[in-house]
């Protein structure tokens, strides 16, 4: 027999036209609960249903009425189902332009979508907006940072360090560890000691050299989660001495935020998120920033859904890659999942032997230890990511 609580669910989760088979809500919070989804859910963007009759539901235009809405959604659910109603809200009801209301900005559960939205707004936002709205990008942006930068820091380091080895060092380069380790199996019991086959050294520093990243962001709107990773992510590695980090976002124009990657948030807001692509013309402007094509790294980041010249585009990730570039395309940096992309054109660059496919950010750092290290990346995806196409 069905439990009273499971009855309860499926009251919330269906509404009120299923409570002549559920029962009716006589808890006061689940009243509110229901009421706050019925808001959300039981109404589209003109109030009506979908038989053109008028809904119970809809927040209205009226800011203090969602403000309100806001409050209570947080008073009830969980942070994750607020982010996700939020997202809702703004996609279904159309709230996008309240959200150019500070006192709004206040009473929202700051998140990378929420952010997106922001963004896409910041040639409109009202000054009286853009310090809450800055406020809030922030917040979001230094959470990312703690969830991402020290492993970031780590793999990339890693990734240096074993390119700097060698294997003929000087007496005083040898690593002793790491030598040991690899001559384990010449261990000779009689003598209890190691014969080293193979010696490992450090790399010199005089001899050290430094790695160029290029990061080319796609600022389309579909991509906006994938842009606010990307900033971290620029900014991350241009803190790094051992690397020389370029980042430039495009639509059917390119922009270089290079000399704003001390700053994630001055980043975001240097971004434009929606408008046409032309992934051949940021390319063509990446091409211009390689000064050392074996010792660089270029990471394009789009669905290609490409606007531009499509063959032009696939030749010069062609020539880059001939020339020594490692090449890595990205159809999304973010935990939203594999996206709608152009399977064509991701077949036509695995063809040159560059694997498009999805990454969350948790797994970019191993990404970006792979390809500096000058591994199968094509490998590391088939195993990690899933999504090689």
């Amino acid at each position: 027999m069905t439990s009273p609580d499971r009855l309860r669910r499926w009251r919330l989760v269906l509404g009120h036209a299923a409570e002549e088979g559920t029962g009716g809500l006589s808890d006061r919070d689940d009243k509110a609960m229901d009421g706050a989804l019925a808001a959300l859910y039981d109404s589209d963007k003109n109030g009506t249903g979908g038989d053109g009759t008028k809904r119970a539901g809809g927040l209205g235009g009226s800011a203090p009425r969602v403000a309100r809405w806001l409050g209570d959604i947080r008073t009830y659910f969980p942070t994750s189902v607020v982010q996700v109603m939020q997202k809702d809200a703004v996609e279904r009801l159309n709230l996008t332009q309240l959200l150019l209301e500070p006192e709004l900005l206040d009473a929202v559960e700051p998140d990378v979508h929420l952010v997106g939205a922001l963004l896409s707004l910041n040639r409109v936002m009202p000054e009286t907006t853009k310090a809450t709205a800055r406020m809030v990008v922030e917040k979001v942006v230094r959470e990312i940072e703690r969830r991402i930068a020290q492993h970031t820091v780590a793999a990339v380091t890693g990734a240096l360090n074993r390119a700097a080895r060698t294997s003929r060092p000087k007496y005083r380069d040898i690593d002793w560890n790491q030598t040991i380790r690899r001559n384990l199996a010449h261990y000779l019991p009689e003598y209890k000691t190691v014969v080293p086959q193979r010696l490992v050294g450090y790399g010199r520093r005089s001899q050290a050299v430094q790695r160029d990243v290029i990061l080319a962001i796609d600022q389309s709107g579909s991509m906006a989660s994938s842009v606010v990773f990307a900033s971290v992510f620029g900014a991350v590695l241009a803190s790094m001495r051992s690397l020389k980090t370029s980042m430039v976002v495009f639509d059917t124009a390119v922009v270089d935020l290079t000399d704003k990657l001390d700053d994630p948030v001055d980043v975001l807001f240097g971004t434009q998120l929606g408008g046409g692509t032309d992934i051949n013309r940021a390319i063509a402007y990446c091409e211009s920033l390689v000064t050392k094509p074996t010792e660089t790294l270029f990471v394009l980041v789009s669905d290609l859904y490409e606007g531009g010249v499509q063959d032009q585009m696939l030749r010069r990730v062609g020539a880059m890659k001939l020339s020594g570039v490692q090449v890595v395309v990205l159809l999304a940096l973010s935990d939203d999942g594999a996206p709608s992309f152009d399977h064509d054109n991701a077949a036509a660059l695995a063809a040159l032997g560059v694997p498009a496919f999805a990454c969350t950010p948790d797994q970019f750092p191993d990404l970006l230890a792979v390809a500096l290290d000058k591994g199968d990346v094509a490998r590391w995806a088939q195993v990690n990511a899933g999504q090689s196409r």
